[in-house]
């Protein structure tokens, strides 16, 4: 495909088949976001997969958290809620969870590493579109939890950047109409 054919054609899919993704497309998708454009080549990407029973642990993380903020007599009525909670890690057979662990070069500055990895997550969900997959990209404010980030041994500067949610698609995206470019386009010439 094309580079710009998948950046054109590329959706959020949120609903994937429950058919597992070979380890070496997997694989494949990961290499594709170390490509990304890194100013001081620190690699601030780290790279978390969960699939089968992993994906629970995740789901376990996300009930911990919701559970800390709900008053105790609020628990025993929020039972349903909770395991839809835990479930929606198992939305996809595959789930890539992005951190960012910057570099402690004084040259090095914060802002250029999340760029890097957001950049990188771009290369991972074009590539994942190339091969045929669905992807999502999610987020939330559970994503940027201490638990979350102490679940995969980030360190304190370190943070989780997002949930790339990963399978065989099991629908049509809509069409996409974008604002022309040159909306948002000065040019500067002398």
């Amino acid at each position: 495909m094309d580079v710009l054919e998948a950046i054109k054609t590329r959706r959020s899919i949120n609903r994937v088949k429950d058919i597992p993704v070979s380890k070496e497309m997997i694989e494949k998708i990961l290499e594709a976001g170390t490509y990304a454009p890194n100013y001081h080549l620190t690699n601030p990407w780290r790279f978390f997969v969960l699939t089968g029973e992993g994906r629970k642990r995740l789901g376990d993380v996300f009930v911990e958290i919701e559970k800390s903020k709900l008053p105790e007599s609020e628990l025993e009525n929020s039972q349903e809620k909770l395991e839809k909670l835990k479930n929606k890690t198992l939305r996809a057979p595959v789930v890539i969870v992005v951190g960012v662990e910057p570099s402690k070069k004084p040259k090095v500055l914060i802002k250029e590493e999340y760029a890097a990895v957001n950049s990188c997550i771009q290369n991972m969900l074009l590539a994942a579109h190339s091969l045929g997959l669905g992807a999502i990209w999610r987020t939330g404010a559970r994503t940027y939890h201490p638990k979350v980030r102490d679940f995969f041994n980030l360190s304190e500067n370190g943070e989780i950047v997002a949930f790339l949610y990963l399978g065989y698609p099991d629908m049509t995206p809509p069409e996409r109409i974008k604002p022309h470019f040159s909306q948002f386009t000065k040019w500067i010439e002398e």
